[in-house]
């Protein structure tokens, strides 16, 4: 086996090939944008590298064929709560169905970072943000949602027996559409709508501006001071909404208010992976403007939950459900939605996933944060409950 750093364009291109390669015929796969994978390692694009580094690997056979891929980083801004020092990572990993091919792969990770003052490393997992390329599918093989990790299921084992251990699963929660919610959802809903300083509405794009500040101050709130996470701007939200903005569908991107200050946010966007598998990985001109009529003429028939939280004074006091109720009034009786998957939901986190039990959804999919830590007598924790 041939290990080759991936520093030249021929190189980037086969750490693209390899994956394809090795999944094309997995039920289920969905091959990425080009362009969403070569982000993450372009310094121009991705600011982790603000922060860190990283190195990428493709890997041969004796004949020349590609048989695996892997990157490393380091990021001095990567913290999850109780972690013993600094934590590297690994991700984008492929591999044939082979230890010995898999173990070669690992090991040359963690001798790079372990060069860089590492103790261990998480995989698979993205060098940036975590709504990324995060996790290894552990259960449910099936369409992936965008930007979201898709393997065959041998993997598992792979990891494992190099010797990784669980860190946290990532539960993704999965409902159809038109299904009506529990009877407790309608009467927290109208304790809430009795109060007139409390209202909620969609989204508008004419008005990016105003949701794009209101998003920041209930992310700021809600989920900045979570272990690893960062304050948002105003300036970096609306950015993220702009971005947002093709794909947006006005109608299912909601924000709740009590006395004109956002107070919570359930956020929903198309499924944009159903435009995706038509692309065959590029999305160039005659992409877009298939992409533009597709979107125009309803081809997209999921819906996913991107982020949904209730700043910590309003939790616990009915305004998850009312947001939600708000925003089915107008989502379910006109809609061509018949599927909705939210996006996951780490298992030390039991607030929110009472939440999503608690609309009838049910685990549609789970994805595992794998650890592993070079000194292997140090005592080994999972990630701790948050709330």
């Amino acid at each position: 086996m041939q290990l080759i750093i991936v520093n030249n364009e021929q190189t980037a291109r086969q750490f693209l090939e390899v994956h394809i390669a090795l999944n094309k015929d997995v039920p289920g796969w969905i091959r990425p944008l080009d362009k969403d994978i070569n982000q993450v390692f372009d310094p121009g694009q991705n600011k982790a590298f603000r922060h860190g580094e990283c190195i990428r690997w493709v890997l041969q056979d004796d004949k020349g064929a590609l048989i695996g891929r892997i990157a490393a980083f380091v990021n001095k801004k990567y913290k999850s709560k109780g972690d013993p020092g600094l934590i590297g990572g690994v991700g984008f990993f492929d591999c044939i169905n082979d230890q010995s091919a898999a173990n070669y792969l690992f090991d040359n990770a963690k001798e790079w970072l372990q060069a860089r003052g590492v103790i261990g490393m998480d995989g698979p997992i993205n060098f940036g943000e975590r709504n990324n390329w995060w996790g290894l599918l552990t259960e449910g093989f099936k369409e992936p949602m965008y930007c979201m990790n898709f393997n065959p299921p041998y993997y598992i084992q792979l990891f494992e027996n190099y010797g990784f251990k669980l860190f946290f699963n990532q539960i993704c929660y999965g409902m159809p559409v038109k299904d009506q919610l529990m009877p407790k959802f309608y009467d927290r809903h109208k304790a809430i709508a009795a109060d007139p300083n409390y209202r909620a509405e969609h989204i508008t794009k004419k008005n990016l501006d105003k949701y794009a500040e209101a998003f920041s101050v209930v992310y700021n709130k809600a989920w900045a001071k979570h272990g690893g996470g960062k304050e948002m701007g105003k300036t970096q939200a609306l950015a993220l909404f702009k971005q947002m903005k093709p794909l947006l569908d006005e109608r299912i991107a909601w924000f709740a208010y009590y006395k004109d200050e956002p107070i919570a946010i359930w956020l929903n966007l198309p499924d944009l992976n159903q435009y995706i598998k038509l692309m065959d990985g590029k999305f160039g001109l005659l992409q877009k403007l298939k992409f533009l009529w597709l979107k125009n003429t309803g081809y997209c028939k999921k819906m996913v939950g991107i982020i949904f939280g209730v700043v910590p004074e309003f939790q616990g006091k009915g305004v998850d459900s009312y947001i939600i109720v708000e925003g089915s009034f107008l989502i379910q009786p006109k809609t061509n939605y018949v599927d909705y998957e939210m996006q996951w939901i780490g298992d030390f986190n039991p607030k929110m996933m009472n939440v999503c039990e608690s609309l009838g959804a049910v685990p549609s999919r789970v994805l595992t944060t794998y650890r592993y830590l070079f000194d292997r007598s140090a005592p080994y924790e999972r990630h701790p409950i948050i709330g």
